[in-house]
């Protein structure tokens, strides 16, 4: 008994600093958290908190602890930095996940999915989310596993947070986005929960891609792996390999394809004041040939044509020379 009573001022102790962090956090996040929902998801952040679990075994009579599957673990600083931070746990899972230990048919229960939400949301209606899912539906992801290839496997519900729409740093949701993908193929154990073929190795697949190291640092995996939609800011139809962008001009060019990918959110669709077309992707890097500047080209252009004249006037005033010494 004295040991059960320590375990619990100490799940005291650590419910009232994790209700701080998660409203300190919030307040951070200028999203209002109502506190009785914290109160009760730290009912399951007891043990999906932490790597252990405890609890009383009525058949021995003696406290257990066990470890807890580290694919259940969820942070808890990171939920309430996600989107979902002001959700009850209680509003995905079922109602029976409240008693503990949890009943075989609770586990089994099938989860809720995204579009049981977001489908008709009038709230977050300028997202698209119908046509997010169309998109998707068309993809190598949804054709070859349409029942187990779900949002989730890419978006955790319980960590995910939009990237591209606030933050100012495109290099930091090109991380961001590009650990999304690799999260299945950089990872065996994950991959193979939908297939049973060999993970391609990246690098080896990539090798034809002239400087690896900086395209996967300033571009995002779907910037050539997937169709551009421009009804939704973020492509979801990831198209077969065949398929995949391999000429350089698509990029490299005036007409660049990441002004209606990469930066379609940031594009502003206008000149720079010093003359550089696509300055939306000029202000995070320079991309030779979507890059281009009317001022230098127009300069370019007459330096190379005045060497032209010069090297005619020299060539023709060679050929006079030359013939009056022969009429000599």
């Amino acid at each position: 008994m004295k040991s059960r009573f320590v375990i619990y001022t100490l799940l005291l102790i650590f419910s009232v600093l994790f209700a701080t962090t998660a409203t300190v956090l919030a307040q951070e996040e200028s999203i209002a958290i109502d506190p009785a929902n914290i109160e009760q998801n730290q009912e399951c952040f007891k043990c999906h908190g932490y790597s252990t679990f405890s609890y009383f075994n009525s058949n021995t009579e003696r406290e257990v602890k066990q470890r807890m599957n580290p694919y259940f673990i969820i942070d808890s600083l990171e939920y309430y930095a996600s989107n979902h931070r002001t959700f009850l746990c209680g509003d995905c899972h079922s109602s029976e996940c409240g008693e503990f230990p949890h009943s075989g048919q609770a586990r089994m229960e099938p989860k809720f999915s995204c579009m049981d939400c977001h489908a008709g949301d009038d709230t977050h209606s300028q997202y698209n989310f119908e046509k997010i899912e169309e998109d998707f539906h068309k993809s190598v992801h949804s054709s070859k596993h349409l029942d187990d290839f779900t949002c989730s496997l890419c978006h955790n519900p319980h960590t995910y947070k939009i990237s591209a729409r606030t933050n100012e740093k495109v290099a930091d949701f090109i991380l961001y986005d590009n650990e999304i993908c690799l999260s299945c193929h950089a990872n065996l154990s994950k991959y193979q929960l939908l297939t049973t073929k060999d993970n391609p190795n990246v690098l080896e697949t990539h090798a034809w891609l002239p400087n690896q190291v900086l395209h996967f640092s300033k571009v995002r995996c779907i910037e050539c792996h997937t169709e551009i939609n421009n009804e939704i800011l973020v492509a979801h139809n990831v198209l077969p390999k065949e398929l995949a962008v391999k000429s350089c001009v698509e990029c490299h060019s005036k007409n660049s394809r990441l002004l209606a990918s990469l930066y379609k959110y940031q594009f502003t669709n206008k000149r720079s004041d010093l003359g550089f077309s696509n300055d939306a992707i000029l202000e995070e890097s320079y991309v030779i040939g979507a890059n281009r500047n009317y001022y230098l080209n127009a300069i370019s252009i007459i330096l190379f044509g005045l060497v032209v004249v010069v090297l005619l006037i020299h060539a023709s005033l060679r050929i006079i020379f030359n013939s009056k010494k022969r009429h000599e």
